[in-house]
């Protein structure tokens, strides 16, 4: 039966009302997204301070932009001003005009740039060869996500970074890859935003599914040492825990404020043991803010967790630092606490029979600061490591690092590089790891420090 036509009048209105409505709010929509984009585009022209830094997403589906917006965020929250754009907005000019830039990337398909940075990755990227000062003195870290169940895993970041760093950029940190957008190499990344933002209190995006281990052992390593105190750890899994994990490998801990205080965002340490010692070990420095307070994670660690107290720990893979399965030769480098990742890789080598290992290591005093002596040395003196340089840099009136006995070292680096030695580094970002680089540079040339790179036989676990 027919409405009425006063009804049917009604009812058409009604739905030319509606169809109005949605024409407004579609056109205040992109009205609105015009002025974002336009605002943005203004913001990213702006002349940047040497503080800023530039987010970039090259994103497929909208996974790599939102992430790129968490981390500006992030640096926000940590006192850094932060802008954000896609890398397809980016050329020359404006990469240059920024003394740091992120980058989070999405590989589409086999290794391919998504449709969104094609045009970038098709000219800036498509050079023969980079000129190898293009990008000098910019800074910058790649965020690649991927999926491995793909030939060309995380293909188009590890592209960008070869790039980058093929064109002298210097990286702020080492690339961190997501699979699947894995929560645990997220925190990586977020941990080392804290690193960049020297905010140690961000709130982590996920927190991570902590397990119940126990505080069984801390021992003061350096007393007298002009440095901070630093101590080894023993930490004891739960009984319905099947701990394993390999050498390199890193241990996430929930930090507290106090005895049965409250979980603070996570910290992560490089764990100095393997699976055969029945304990993750750790080898942590007591940090202080400049105010005196302690730092939050080396202080729960050191000082305000109790032997028998409850650690909360997580323990995430470190593939990039996995020892080689062959008896290939390592030369191991590190200083400070780097020790702590080097020792597992030791320990690992000598369980398996690999005695081919060439440790060095600095810190401030052979009197104090020596850690593991006794260990190392046995070890040096059964064969079980073929040579150790230990040097440290208050003993003597020319301050020498670690770099400075690569570069002594010369001709016997080169002679274990063409035997086909791999170089592990683990320590300190800032001085360490880049002097280590610049001294490999001098020793192998570029070209030769490229070419260990891109062999995946230059691997780091850096801070």
């Amino acid at each position: 039966m027919l409405a009425p036509p006063t009804y049917r009048l009604l009812y058409s209105c009604c739905i030319i009302l509606a169809w109005l409505v949605l024409c407004l709010w579609s056109w205040r929509q992109a009205r609105r997204r015009t002025e974002q984009q336009a605002r943005a585009a203004r913001e990213l022209h702006a002349p940047a301070t040497d503080q800023t830094v530039l987010v970039a997403h090259a994103s497929q589906t909208g996974q790599a932009e939102a992430l790129a917006h968490q981390t500006a965020e992030a640096l926000r929250q940590g006192g850094l001003p932060a802008r954000v754009a896609a890398l397809g907005q980016l050329d020359l000019p404006l990469l240059r005009a920024y003394p740091r830039v992120l980058i989070v990337a999405s590989t589409y398909g086999e290794g391919d740039a998504p449709d969104s940075a094609a045009a970038f990755a098709d000219t800036l990227m498509a050079q023969n060869e980079a000129d190898a000062a293009m990008l000098d003195g910019l800074q910058y870290a790649v965020l690649a996500l991927g999926d491995s169940e793909y030939h060309h895993y995380c293909g188009f970041g590890r592209r960008l970074d070869t790039w980058l760093r093929d064109s002298g950029a210097s990286p702020l940190f080492d690339r961190v890859e997501a699979d699947k957008a894995d929560p645990a190499a997220l925190r990586h990344w977020q941990h080392h935003l804290g690193l960049l933002t020297g905010c140690s209190d961000l709130p982590d995006w996920e927190p991570p599914n902590y397990r119940p281990w126990r505080l069984a052992q801390r021992t003061l390593l350096n007393p007298g040492s002009q440095g901070d105190p630093c101590f080894h750890l023993t930490l004891t899994p739960p009984d319905d825990t099947d701990a394993l994990w390999q050498a390199g490998d890193i241990a996430e801990i929930g930090p507290r404020d106090a005895r049965g205080g409250a979980l603070q965002p996570h910290r992560e340490y490089s764990i100095s043991s393997i699976p055969a010692d029945g304990a993750v070990h750790l080898l942590v420095r007591q940090m202080h803010h400049g105010d005196g307070r302690l730092g939050v994670g080396s202080g729960w660690l050191t000082h305000i967790a109790q032997l028998g107290d409850t650690i909360d720990l997580r323990l995430r893979t470190n593939s990039n630092f996995h020892p080689p399965a062959d008896d290939r030769p390592l030369i191991l480098i590190g200083n400070g606490t780097g020790l702590a990742g080097l020792r597992a890789l030791l320990k690992a080598r000598i369980t398996a029979g690999h005695h081919r290992n060439w440790l060095i290591f600095g810190e401030r005093s052979a009197a104090h600061d020596w850690y593991h002596r006794e260990e190392i040395e046995d070890w040096l003196a059964d064969g079980k490591i073929q040579r150790v340089d230990a040097v440290f840099s208050r003993d003597t009136a020319d301050h020498p690092y670690v770099q400075h006995r690569l570069l002594d070292a010369s001709n016997d680096v080169r002679d274990w590089i063409r035997a086909g030695a791999d170089l592990y580094i683990c320590g300190s970002l800032q001085g360490m790891a880049q002097g280590v680089d610049d001294a490999l540079v001098e020793i192998l040339g570029a070209g030769g420090l490229a070419a260990l790179r891109h062999s995946n036989r230059y691997r780091r676990d850096v801070y």
